[in-house]
């Protein structure tokens, strides 16, 4: 009689109900997740893309063309397509404009493999093929892009501007592209050129007036803070005002919960309350010492100092917000004290005029021909809230392109003319490349075909006709031939149309 084999016993190495798919069937799903996102954002991409309107579960409603901005208020679950969100994250720090450009393009090249997956292709070769084109297209356009001579201001800055320009055509703000653009441009060109940290561009929004009505300070402005009643008697203009910033409270202290002070007479108490009023007055004395004529703090200043300031026509605000006090610092100079002994002259900014002026609704502190200026501030005017927060998100993709174009002063043409000239690039090269990568280079020549077709069907062109006369013109050496959603033609020389983008 055989003796039976022992029992092999259970080994749980995954918890339970753990989805363990892989494999062809999980790579075409993953695929099927990306191309789901791509179709939600398709119709927003180029200058007649539509905007979305995203409700939230509180009932909050957005309007957005931004493809970030989309991204973000889906919340994706799905793992693999939670990879186009980061991609397009990505590109919106890096870059800040084509968002959705970067995530339709990695879709449709997961589009074009997947009959390939299907027939059971490897992976590691779509892969290798995907990798060898990428390479090509990228040498291809370092042999396109026209250099723009930084030496030469106002070529530059029409350079900046057209660049500006092509950023806003699918904006909110299209309509206003000039006057957007120059403060686009403006805004940049006055940070630090060497650093560029666009976080030195303040921007405040202000419900009410017309678009028009924005304005930029080159310098900076941020709201009125939370004054006491004696600041209506603090003068509100200055020309050529000292200014220390401070991190530091002027206020009487009140006494921290449960401390006790056991005095056995009125006079000890009245010590106590004396030497809080003689601290806070000395400071006040050593600060007007100083000559400033303007005190920030980022602490509270209390309604003992705000009346003593007015009575010696000196301007203070409390609690100014970390940000602006920093912005300031950066346009005015000087430095940021937290004590109020010892401060020389050099630790107090100064700026050509400063007053506290109304704008709407609000009141503003504006700096003004500040010496040190490497900030400025955007004062973003318009109707509805909804509306001036889409503009300051496209005034920020412009911004970001501008600060691109600034870094590396390399243009090409856009409206889908380099992808085009990309893609008759890599069909020619594919024919000569035997095996397999021929097939996936040819995958990833039609998949940059989609952003000039999308530009197209978003504008009502036959998509079908431009781009056969865009083949047909790159392949007779019109390399800067792009899409056109103004005319019946559908195509156009892009370059000379001035639809730039900066190559990097």
């Amino acid at each position: 009689m055989q003796r039976g084999l022992p029992m092999q016993p259970t080994v749980v190495v995954l918890r339970e109900g753990t989805d363990t798919s892989q494999g062809k069937p999980q790579l075409l799903s993953n695929i099927s997740a990306c191309l789901a996102i791509a179709d939600t954002l398709a119709s927003t991409l180029g200058p007649r893309g539509m905007d979305k309107l995203i409700v939230n579960d509180k009932g909050e409603a957005q309007i957005t063309n931004d493809g970030a901005t989309i991204l973000k208020l889906l919340e994706i679950v799905h793992p693999a397509a939670k990879s186009l969100v980061d991609i397009a994250r990505a590109q919106d720090a890096e870059v800040g404009d084509g968002t959705t450009s970067v995530v339709l393009l990695a879709a449709q090249m997961l589009k074009e493999v997947r009959g390939y997956i299907e027939e059971g292709v490897s992976p590691h070769i779509i892969m290798k093929g995907y990798r060898k084109a990428a390479q090509l297209a990228t040498d291809r356009i370092k042999e396109l892009q026209i250099n723009i001579d930084k030496s030469d201001p106002a070529k530059f800055r029409d350079l900046l501007l057209k660049c500006a320009s092509t950023s806003m055509s699918s904006k909110l703000i299209h309509s206003q592209k000039p006057f957007f653009s120059q403060m686009a441009v403006d805004a940049v060109l006055s940070l630090d050129q060497d650093d560029l940290d666009e976080s030195l561009i303040g921007v405040k929004k202000i419900p009410g007036g017309g678009l028009q009505d924005s304005l930029l300070v080159k310098g900076v402005a941020f709201k009125k803070t939370f004054t006491y009643a004696g600041a209506e008697q603090q003068p509100k203009f200055f020309k050529n005002p000292l200014i220390l910033c401070l991190n530091v409270e002027l206020e009487l202290k009140a006494e921290k919960d449960n401390a006790e002070v056991r005095v056995d007479h009125v006079e000890d108490y009245q010590a106590i309350v004396d030497a809080e009023w003689t601290i806070i007055y000395r400071k006040l004395e050593l600060i007007e010492k100083t000559g400033a004529k303007v005190v920030l703090s980022k602490l509270p200043i209390g309604d003992l100092a705000t009346q003593w300031f007015a009575d010696r026509g000196i301007f203070c605000a409390g609690r100014v917000q970390a940000g602006d006090l920093r912005r300031v610092v950066q346009a005015v100079g000087g430095s940021i004290q937290s004590t109020c002994s010892d401060i020389q002259r050099e630790h107090l900014g100064t700026c050509g005029l400063f007053e506290e002026r109304q704008v709407g609704g609000e009141r503003y502190n504006i700096f003004e021909e500040c010496p040190k200026a490497k900030t400025c501030t955007l004062l973003l005017r318009g109707g509805a809230e909804q509306f001036i927060e889409e503009v300051e998100r496209s005034l920020h993709d412009a911004i970001m392109v501008v600060k691109r174009a600034v870094k590396n002063n390399q243009v090409v043409a856009g409206g889908g003319a380099i992808e085009m000239e990309l893609s008759a690039h890599l069909r020619t090269h594919a024919r000569t490349i035997p095996g397999k990568i021929q097939l996936i280079i040819a995958a990833f020549a039609k998949a940059l075909e989609i952003i000039p077709r999308q530009i197209c069907d978003n504008a009502g062109l036959d998509s079908t006709d431009v781009l056969n006369r865009l083949r047909q013109r790159h392949a007779s050496g019109q390399r800067w031939a792009g899409v056109d959603v103004d005319s019946d033609l559908g195509v156009r020389d892009n370059m000379e149309a001035f639809v730039w983008e900066p190559s990097l």
